[in-house]
């Protein structure tokens, strides 16, 4: 049966093997848990919790009324048997349980374990049902109907946090009705990934018991099958004996059974040849059964000439299950000659006996007619003799008549020593029922993998992967699937015909002369692909040596796929009227039919839609993130005071709004920016932008990190009221950190709303993280934002980020930080190595939201470069610290711009000593161009104005503007400066 995977364990599990101890507890007390906890789980506690079920409960309901006999019992006890054997001396606690939850059965890896567990886990007849024992692996297999693991914490008692467990339910094959649990308990060390596939296979042999029980009319069947003295019984991918399942590989099995399918519903006796992967050639034999009842069935035998003669008849488990059987089967086995078959499996009769057909004729020890095909030839095999070396090669007669009919003469005698080739049953069932009714089920199965396996992600290249790997083998040997590069890039093909390119090959093996993955694929007109996409329909070839257009497409290359495949499905992938791309279906064995046809359409058709809406999202995460890039700085400034170095990384899943900038400021300073938007989307990516541009505009206007928080704080909220829903559905908040660095002091002011600190590195290698207030995030209003000033000696660095790089799920905080802490700890780097490092040691793997990163190493201005003068409010001065600014310039080889700083100081210092108050600063800052600033304690600030030919003043400021590059007024705490800026080269 096909069964859909796992679900995928929480990466948030705790290391010590109890499970996400932290989180049940959590969910005990009554706290919101939403991460970290597999879906499953928390939905298994939510139910447990509003049953009002107790984790400290210890008893458990126990039934004494259970059916210790019943058909899952009966069916279960050898496979129960061979796990006991398989995992012998360790201490795995193997149980199954039936539809309700009640345990039947009992096995110990360990015999001593029986003695030493408590009543619960040692004797049948407790209830495990989710319901009454809350989440464990037998109740939670119930209740989510497929294989389920789970780890200590997860279980919701309290008793069983030690342990761990993995369960699958058992259902009949033929009605797919879940008939019980089979589970493997073990400790949380004993942790295995051959679990998994040890308890499915174990779960399959479970059922393939099952089916043998499931029809009174395959019973009837098998019970003349057996009582003939034919090989030990099974059916349709229910009851294949063991010596199949050893000597097979399971790919083979199914080869041989789906051959058996066929010769069953060909309902006519013969046999025929079926050549496996591996080179070996197996023979199938087909021959009618008939019951005393009237039911008329078919049964298929394999032919196992590699079993010699020897060992005694052993009764199959099959006849336990048949009423009457069993004392005839042994009966039989004293009067008869014994051949050699592994224990467990009922040999061949050779002695003649009543033919299952019913016809009346002769049966020879195979149940025909006595004469075997052997060499191309047929001879008759008497008792003992053996099939020669080159084994079985007979089919049906040329003629069409059935190659055992009863009426052959010809025959050979034996070759003395030989062994009779023992015979193994692949299937037995009425022609057209079993065979169809399970396939049937299967696309059915199939369908409902798809739907939970196709379009896990948004991304376009793994959902086409997905589609490859739900069909490949379920539906066909081998998939290619090819989309236009326009699809892969989010965009609509503009001719997807021509713009094929193949994204995926995946079947069974590798190694086939298939186009490889990232090469352009050019369908001829008359190939079935080409075919497909121009209707809009899938097309079938059965026969791809019949198939003329695909033939003649690349002669060269499609005669080097005939030996590999044999039979084709194309279909085009087309989703609200969009051409995606095309898939190819291909089978190596039997051909495709019109049943497989329509069921490949239904998972391309399903596999379109996902693949559109990731190639849907796509482009709309490129249209954001070519925003959001847009939308950053795309270089730094030139400026002296810090050596800068960032990184942007957008999320996996979607882009947001963060956001940094660097800006110089007046006085030499410069203004280190990193905010981050709520949400994610064009309307953070927008939204940043605008944020950015106003925190820009305040910082170019000096005010100082708070003030600067306070208006963007003003402006986020007048966004939010000025949705246009009305709702506060856009823009919900941001967060911000806002430093000034002032080379002249080697201090730096900061500031923070909402944001996480910013990190220092000292130049001895000490990181630290400023106790700065957290301030509330922007947009809440009318709360305050204090800041700190912090001392940064030269060579230090200032590490500024957004939550991106240090929040995850699946991580603490605080380990994080110290994470950064170390990766910091190396003052020699340059900041591009510091921003790298940080994020190859730092940044999850698979960011959830986005991250800026920003590093600055500060630099102190050389207090050569720097000149200050002191003056009382007395004009006579002007003249004296004019002439004093200009012998300093001159002495620092600035003669050109002398003239023009002359003239500044002069306006500045006259109109500081007219309208201003002392004390009355004058500096001078040498660095890429010459800054005068003239400080007083007055607030009153001057207005550039345009005077009248009349007036006889108000042209200083005039002349300012006109010899600076540029001017402005900064408030101090007390007072303000008049700063202008000019040229080196300045006349």
């Amino acid at each position: 049966m096909v069964r859909s995977g796992e679900e995928p364990r929480p990466a948030g599990r705790a290391t010590d093997g109890t499970g996400p101890v932290s989180l049940r507890e959590l969910f005990l007390q009554g706290e919101p848990v939403e991460t970290g906890v597999r879906a499953s789980i928390l939905n298994s506690w939510r139910r447990c919790r509003s049953l009002g079920l107790s984790p400290d409960t210890f008893d458990l309901p126990y039934r004494e009324d259970f059916d210790a006999g019943g058909r899952i019992v009966r069916a279960a006890v050898p496979v129960l048997d061979r796990l006991q054997s398989t995992f012998a001396g360790s201490q795995v606690n193997i149980s199954v349980a039936d539809a309700n939850g009640t345990v039947l059965l009992r096995r110990f890896g360990d015999a001593s374990m029986a003695r030493s567990l408590p009543a619960i886990q040692v004797v049948p007849g407790f209830v495990f049902a989710e319901q009454v024992a809350g989440t464990n692996g037998i109740g939670l297999a119930l209740a989510e109907r497929q294989l389920i693991r789970v780890y200590g914490a997860e279980h919701f008692a309290q008793r069983s946090q030690q342990n761990a467990c993995v369960a699958m339910p058992v259902r009949d094959p033929l009605s797919g009705r879940i008939e019980g649990v089979l589970c493997l308990g073990y400790p949380r060390a004993f942790e295995r990934p051959a679990l998994g596939v040890a308890i499915r296979r174990a779960a399959e042999g479970i059922e393939r018991r099952l089916l043998g029980q499931s029809s009174a009319r395959e019973q009837a069947l098998l019970r003349t099958y057996l009582a003939t003295g034919a090989e030990a019984a099974g059916s349709h991918r229910g009851m294949a004996l063991d010596a199949l399942a050893n000597e097979f590989h399971p790919r083979d099995q199914a080869i041989l059974q789906e051959k058996a399918a066929e010769l069953i519903s060909g309902a006519q006796r013969g046999a025929a040849e079926v050549a496996l992967p591996d080179g070996r050639r197996v023979t199938l034999v087909s021959r009618p059964v008939t019951s005393g009842s009237g039911v008329r069935g078919f049964a298929i035998e394999a032919l196992l000439p590699d079993f010699p003669a020897g060992e005694p008849l052993v009764i199959p488990h099959q006849t336990d299950e048949l009423p009457g059987l069993g004392a005839s089967a042994v009966a039989l086995s004293l009067a008869r000659p014994a051949l050699t078959l592994p224990t467990g499996h009922l040999t061949a009769s050779p002695r003649p006996a009543v033919t299952p057909g019913g016809d009346g004729a002769t049966a020879g020890p195979d149940g025909t007619d006595g004469l075997r095909t052997v060499g191309g030839g047929r001879r008759r095999v008497e008792p003992g003799a053996a099939v020669p070396s080159d084994g079985v090669r007979g089919v049906a007669e040329p003629d069409g008549a059935p190659a055992a009919d009863g009426g052959g003469s010809a025959a050979d005698e034996q070759q003395p020593g030989e062994a009779f080739p023992a015979r193994g049953l692949v299937m037995l069932g009425e022609p057209q029922v079993g065979a169809y009714a399970l396939a049937a089920r299967r696309r059915l199965e199939l369908l409902s993998e798809a739907s939970t396996r196709i379009g896990t992600t948004l991304d376009v290249r793994r959902t086409a992967e997905e589609l490859a790997e739900t069909a490949a083998p379920g539906l066909a040997d081998f998939v290619t699937i090819d989309l236009p590069d326009a699809v892969l890039r989010g965009e609509e093909s503009a001719d997807p015909i021509a713009d094929l390119r193949r994204t995926v090959v995946h079947g069974i093996r590798e190694g086939l002369p298939f186009t490889p993955p990232g090469k352009r694929v050019d369908f001829g007109p008359t190939t079935p692909q080409l075919r497909c996409l121009s209707s809009g329909e899938a097309v079938l070839e059965p026969d791809l040596n019949a198939a003329a257009g695909w033939l003649a497409q690349d002669p060269e290359h499609t005669a080097h796929l005939l030996a590999h495949v044999h039979s084709l499905i194309a279909v085009p992938l087309l989703a609200r009227g969009v051409v995606l791309g095309v898939a190819s279906f291909y089978r190596a064995g039997s051909a495709f039919g019109d049943d497989d046809r329509s069921l490949a359409q239904e998972l391309a058709s399903r596999a379109a839609l996902s693949i559109d809406n990731a190639r849907r999202y796509t482009h709309e995460r490129t249209m954001v993130l070519a925003l959001q890039r847009r939308l950053l700085p795309h270089g730094l400034p030139d400026q002296d005071a810090v050596e800068v170095a960032h990184r942007y990384l957008p999320a996996e899943s979607d882009v947001g709004g963060d956001w940094y900038d660097v800006i110089p400021l007046s006085g030499a300073r410069v203004g280190l920016l990193v905010g981050d938007v709520v949400g994610h989307g064009m309307l953070s990516a927008a939204t940043m932008g605008r944020l950015r541009t106003a925190a820009r505009s305040f910082a170019e206007l000096d005010f100082p990190p708070d003030e600067v928080l306070t208006h963007l704080d003003n402006l986020v909220g007048r966004l939010d009221r000025e949705d246009p829903d009305g709702k506060g559905a856009g823009v919900i908040g941001a967060t911000c950190l806002y430093a000034v660095y002032d080379p002249t002091a080697q201090r730096c002011l900061m500031a923070r709303a909402g944001h996480p600190p910013p990190a220092v590195v000292h130049p001895d290698g000490t990181v630290t993280y400023p106790d700065l207030p957290a301030g509330p995030p922007l947009g809440l209003g009318g709360l305050p934002f204090d800041a700190v000033e912090v001392d940064l000696p030269e060579g230090s660095q200032l590490v500024l980020y957004t939550d991106g790089l240090i929040e995850d799920r699946h991580r603490d905080v605080d380990v994080v930080l110290e994470q950064l802490r170390e990766a910091l700890a190396h003052p020699e780097r340059a900041p591009e190595e510091t921003c790298q490092a940080v994020l190859d040691t730092v940044a999850p793997a698979h960011p959830h939201d986005d991250i800026a990163l920003l590093v600055a190493r500060v630099h102190a201005m050389d207090p050569d470069r720097i000149a200050a003068w002191e003056l009382s409010a007395d004009p006579v001065l002007v003249g004296e610290v004019r002439a004093a600014a200009v012998r300093w310039l001159s002495d620092r080889g600035l003669d050109e711009t002398a003239f023009a700083a002359e003239l500044i100081l002069s306006e500045l210092i006259t109109n500081a000593i007219r309208h201003g108050a002392e004390p009355i600063r004058v500096r001078l800052l040498y660095g890429q161009t010459l800054i005068c600033e003239v400080s007083d304690a007055s607030n009153t600030a001057p207005h550039l104005r345009r005077a009248a030919s009349t007036d006889e003043g108000g042209r200083g400021l005039f002349l300012v503007a006109q010899l600076s590059q540029s001017w402005g007024t900064r408030y101090l705490p007390e007072g303000k400066v008049i700063w202008a800026e000019c040229g080196l080269g300045a006349v």
